[in-house]
This record gives structure tokens, C-alpha cells and sequence, in this order.
């Protein structure tokens, strides 16, 4: 397992060990230890799995929690995916900027999105599983989301516009100013 390079600080790429032969391939997905040696905080907790299935265009986000927030742990375990996490913590260098990782069943890899940042993603394949961990149960009463197609962000998604499919309520979405003033999200350097 290694943790790879990443542009904004907090999001953590990570490229587990694989053993393969010809009878297929072994990998572990998760170690609790592994938060030290890849920039996830020691207290984090994982405490619900999700696991999503969608077919090529799909746009899932970007969605976050209010107060507390959640972090989650995310993998594509069959197909291919952009995952992409946006910086929303007030006073950050990096806010209301993007880093956007290819995840797949082949690369293995996970990404790791911190309390404070808006998440979502695009598939690629034909279909894709996600699955991810995450630090707070599912609520609707906290769940909020930004534009997936806010200007002022600019995501640039690896499909053209007119070939994504977006839930009514995602694509209903306010921009990230229009919800700015009620964000818990500080960062602290």
C-alpha cells in the first residue's frame, strides 16, 4: 500500500497492494492502520458501507454533510470511474477547487475524501460499482450539494455535458455561493 501524490491537501489517493497469479488477485481494501501512513486522521472512524451500481454518464454529487460532516472512503470495484472532491472549507488555500482520481477494478485504487469537501463522480464503463466507507450514518436532514456544473468551481467531468445523466435533485443543485454563509466546513492549517 502506498499513499500517492494529490494536489489538494486532505483528499488521499491510495494504491493498495495487489497479488496476482493465474488463478486471479488478492488485495486488501482496508487496515485501520493504514491512516497514519496515508493521511487519514487517526480518530476517523468508519461506521457504514455503501455501495452504489450505475451504468456509463451517470453523475452522482456533489454531495457533503452539514455539522459534523462525514468522511468517506471510496473504491470502484468493477468498472471505471472520475471521483472527484471539492475543497468547501472557509479560509482554505484550495477552497472551491477540485482533484478528480480515476478509480477502477483495474488501477485498485481509493480515495479517501476528508469532512469538508463535496463529493461525487462520473462513470466511464459500461457499468461501475462504488463502494465506500464512511464516517457518519446516511441523513437526509444533513445531506446538502453543490452544482455539479458550477461555473465557479469549473469540474472539468471526462464526458461532454450532453452525455450525463443527473438525478433531478443533483441537477437542481445551488452553487457553492449560494450556500457559502452556511457551511460549518473551517480549514485548519
Amino acid at each position: 500500500m502506498r499513499a500517492l501524490p494529490t494536489r489538494l491537501a486532505g483528499p488521499a489517493l491510495i494504491e493498495p497492494s495487489v497479488f496476482s497469479d493465474e488463478r486471479g488477485f488478492f488485495c486488501e481494501t482496508y487496515r485501520r492502520a493504514w491512516h497514519a501512513e496515508v493521511g487519514i486522521p487517526a480518530e476517523e472512524e468508519f461506521i457504514q458501507d455503501n455501495h452504489s451500481r450505475s451504468t456509463r454518464g451517470v453523475l452522482r454529487g456533489m454531495h457533503f454533510h452539514l455539522s459534523p460532516g462525514v468522511a468517506k472512503l471510496v473504491r470502484c470495484a468493477h468498472g471505471r470511474i472520475v471521483d472527484v472532491a471539492v475543497d468547501l472549507r472557509m479560509g482554505s488555500p484550495t477552497y472551491a477547487q477540485w482533484e478528480a482520481v480515476e478509480l477502477s477494478d483495474e488501477n485498485m485504487r481509493m480515495f479517501y475524501v476528508p469532512v469538508g469537501f463535496a463529493h461525487g463522480f462520473c462513470v466511464l464503463s459500461d457499468v461501475a460499482d462504488v463502494l465506500y466507507k464512511q464516517t457518519a450514518y446516511y441523513d437526509p436532514a444533513v445531506e446538502r450539494g453543490i452544482a455539479w456544473d458550477d461555473p465557479e468551481v469549473g469540474v472539468e467531468w471526462p464526458l461532454p455535458a450532453a452525455e450525463l445523466i443527473v438525478s433531478a435533485r443533483d441537477a437542481a443543485a445551488p452553487r457553492l455561493r449560494e450556500v457559502a454563509g452556511e457551511l460549518p466546513f473551517r480549514w485548519h492549517p
